[in-house]
């Protein structure tokens, strides 16, 4: 399994010098078999914009997988050049909660914008999916409902039959209580979707000491994630959502406090990673 990290941002795109080594698109991952392009998008943010030049010029075959529905996770779809074009074929589920086309026209048409997402070219279909495992593009995938404010989330944990990645990029599971460190439990859905993978992919947008005034937002702590990764056996976290102020430098100076056991990975574009 191939993982590539395109977009890394949350809420909203970082442009500027102090970002640039991290990058500032916002949230998309792209996945394919063994070393092979691109098969499979998790989120659709701005960074989905980078898939197309992973592809070499042809057209994106495969699916998307919606984590929610946010506007950081969606707003690169009509700009996502390899699947919008006559040859593109492009299966896109998110989670379910009615008419998926009708959901994700919302913010997709006129007048916020042009054109509609069955207006994109070439084959797109669009369907709800529900929690329980599900096999998409070859690959084995479970889908958990997670705690995020503001609209049904899930997280994924997606398999090859040889690796596994866990995939929760807006988690706050502060809702579900304090949890051992005050930051939220960690709960029966994380624990399963992160449970001994290779790469757990998870939200880090507030440091500790922002937590206090910002947990109402729906996200975690970059210690939450390490320690999710710990209770669950995975064998190296990539922190991921990054608060859109976060410059490069405070990303270095606060992953370098976190400790190396599970492997901390700063979540950087176009990170590759080839599992095992």
């Amino acid at each position: 399994m191939k993982v590539t990290l395109c977009g890394v941002r949350g809420s909203t795109p970082s442009p500027g010098p102090e970002f640039a080594r991290t990058g500032g698109h916002t949230s998309c991952v792209a996945v394919g078999h063994d070393a092979g392009p691109p098969s499979l998008l998790l989120d659709a943010g701005t960074g989905i914009r980078r898939v197309t030049h992973l592809l070499g010029g042809a057209a994106f075959h495969g699916a998307i997988l919606l984590s929610h529905l946010h506007w950081d996770h969606t707003q690169g779809l009509p700009f996502f050049a390899a699947g919008d074009r006559d040859d593109a074929v492009v299966d896109l589920r998110m989670p379910a909660q009615g008419d998926a086309l009708a959901v994700l026209s919302r913010a997709m048409s006129p007048p916020h914008f042009p054109i509609t997402p069955d207006q994109l070219r070439g084959r797109w279909s669009f369907a709800g999916l529900d929690e329980g495992v599900h096999q998409i593009g070859g690959f084995s995938i479970l889908a958990r409902e997670i705690p995020h404010k503001g609209g049904r989330t899930f997280g994924y944990r997606v398999e090859d039959g040889r690796s596994a990645l866990a995939y929760l990029p807006d988690h706050g599971p502060i809702t579900l209580g304090p949890g051992p460190g005050g930051q939220g439990p960690y709960h029966e859905a994380a624990l399963a979707l992160a449970d001994q993978v290779d790469v757990l992919i998870h939200d880090a947008q507030h440091t500790a000491a922002e937590f206090a005034t910002l947990s109402g937002f729906g996200h975690s702590t970059l210690d939450y994630a390490v320690r999710l990764a710990e209770e669950a056996g995975a064998r190296t976290v990539v922190l991921f959502h990054h608060a859109p102020s976060r410059t490069d430098d405070e990303l270095d100076r606060l992953s370098a406090d976190l400790g190396s056991f599970p492997a901390v990975i700063v979540g950087r574009e176009p990170l590759e990673l080839l599992l095992p």
